[in-house]
């Protein structure tokens, strides 16, 4: 179990408060979106999530964030340190869910994209928890299946929210279609030298290697995780 934070300053704000709801800031002002608990926790200097947490549960009592319960790099700031009040978004938002994509092998792509896309298949998202700089249309859902992304705190079931778009930097996790294979996946993409390291975030998974990089095609990076909840107990 973690210990309480120390070091406790006026407006009942410690060292590491500070530090987490600056680094909040700035990184959100960088990717539009949060950041993860570990990388939160990897910047305070501690390797554990529920101290992490425990900050975090602090900060939303005393107002100055807000997280969404079942979605991942969900933080939101709505007071600044210095008391200012960001404006509060409540609109929910329907986005579209294409269909499934596999986070552990490949999966064949549907034939057509009209039966890849359920009209009737959507997931509500409230508008203040996406990055402010996405614009909705460019939106779209996948359910994933498979294992491959565990430790990105992506699990089976789970739904990411995707950014359409054709490239990608080294470290982002996308959802890519191996033009060779018909086939598509989840992955972390790396662009090395003459070929495309698609990276799992499981350490008992290898990575799959595309030699001719001109097969792959990105569509599009995640943006959130949206929890699957058990409700069978």
């Amino acid at each position: 179990m973690g210990r309480k934070p120390s070091g406790r300053k006026s407006g009942g704000l410690g060292d590491q408060h500070r530090k987490i709801m600056e680094f909040l800031a700035d990184y959100q002002d960088q990717h539009g979106y949060s950041p993860s608990i570990r990388e939160i926790g990897k910047h305070i200097g501690t390797d554990s999530t529920s101290l992490v947490d425990y900050y975090l549960k602090q900060l939303a009592q005393k107002g100055y964030i807000e997280r969404g319960e079942r979605v991942s790099r969900s933080i939101r700031v709505v007071k600044s340190l210095h008391g200012g009040v960001t404006q509060r978004v409540s609109e929910l938002l329907s986005i579209p869910v294409w269909g499934r994509i596999g986070a552990s092998l490949p999966v064949p792509m549907p034939p057509t994209e009209s039966s890849y896309f359920d009209p009737d298949s959507t997931v509500e998202i409230a508008r203040s928890l996406l990055p402010s700089r996405e614009r909705v249309t460019d939106l779209f859902a996948l359910e994933v299946s498979g294992q491959s992304m565990i430790d990105a705190m992506v699990n089976d079931g789970d739904i990411v929210i995707m950014k359409r778009t054709q490239n990608a930097n080294n470290g982002e996790m996308v959802a890519v279609w191996l033009e060779d294979s018909n086939e598509t996946t989840l992955k972390y993409f790396f662009k090395e030298n003459d070929h495309v390291r698609l990276q799992p975030a499981n350490p008992t998974m290898a990575p799959i290697i595309i030699h001719n990089p001109e097969h792959v095609r990105i569509q599009g990076k995640v943006v959130m995780i949206v929890r699957r909840v058990d409700t069978a107990h």
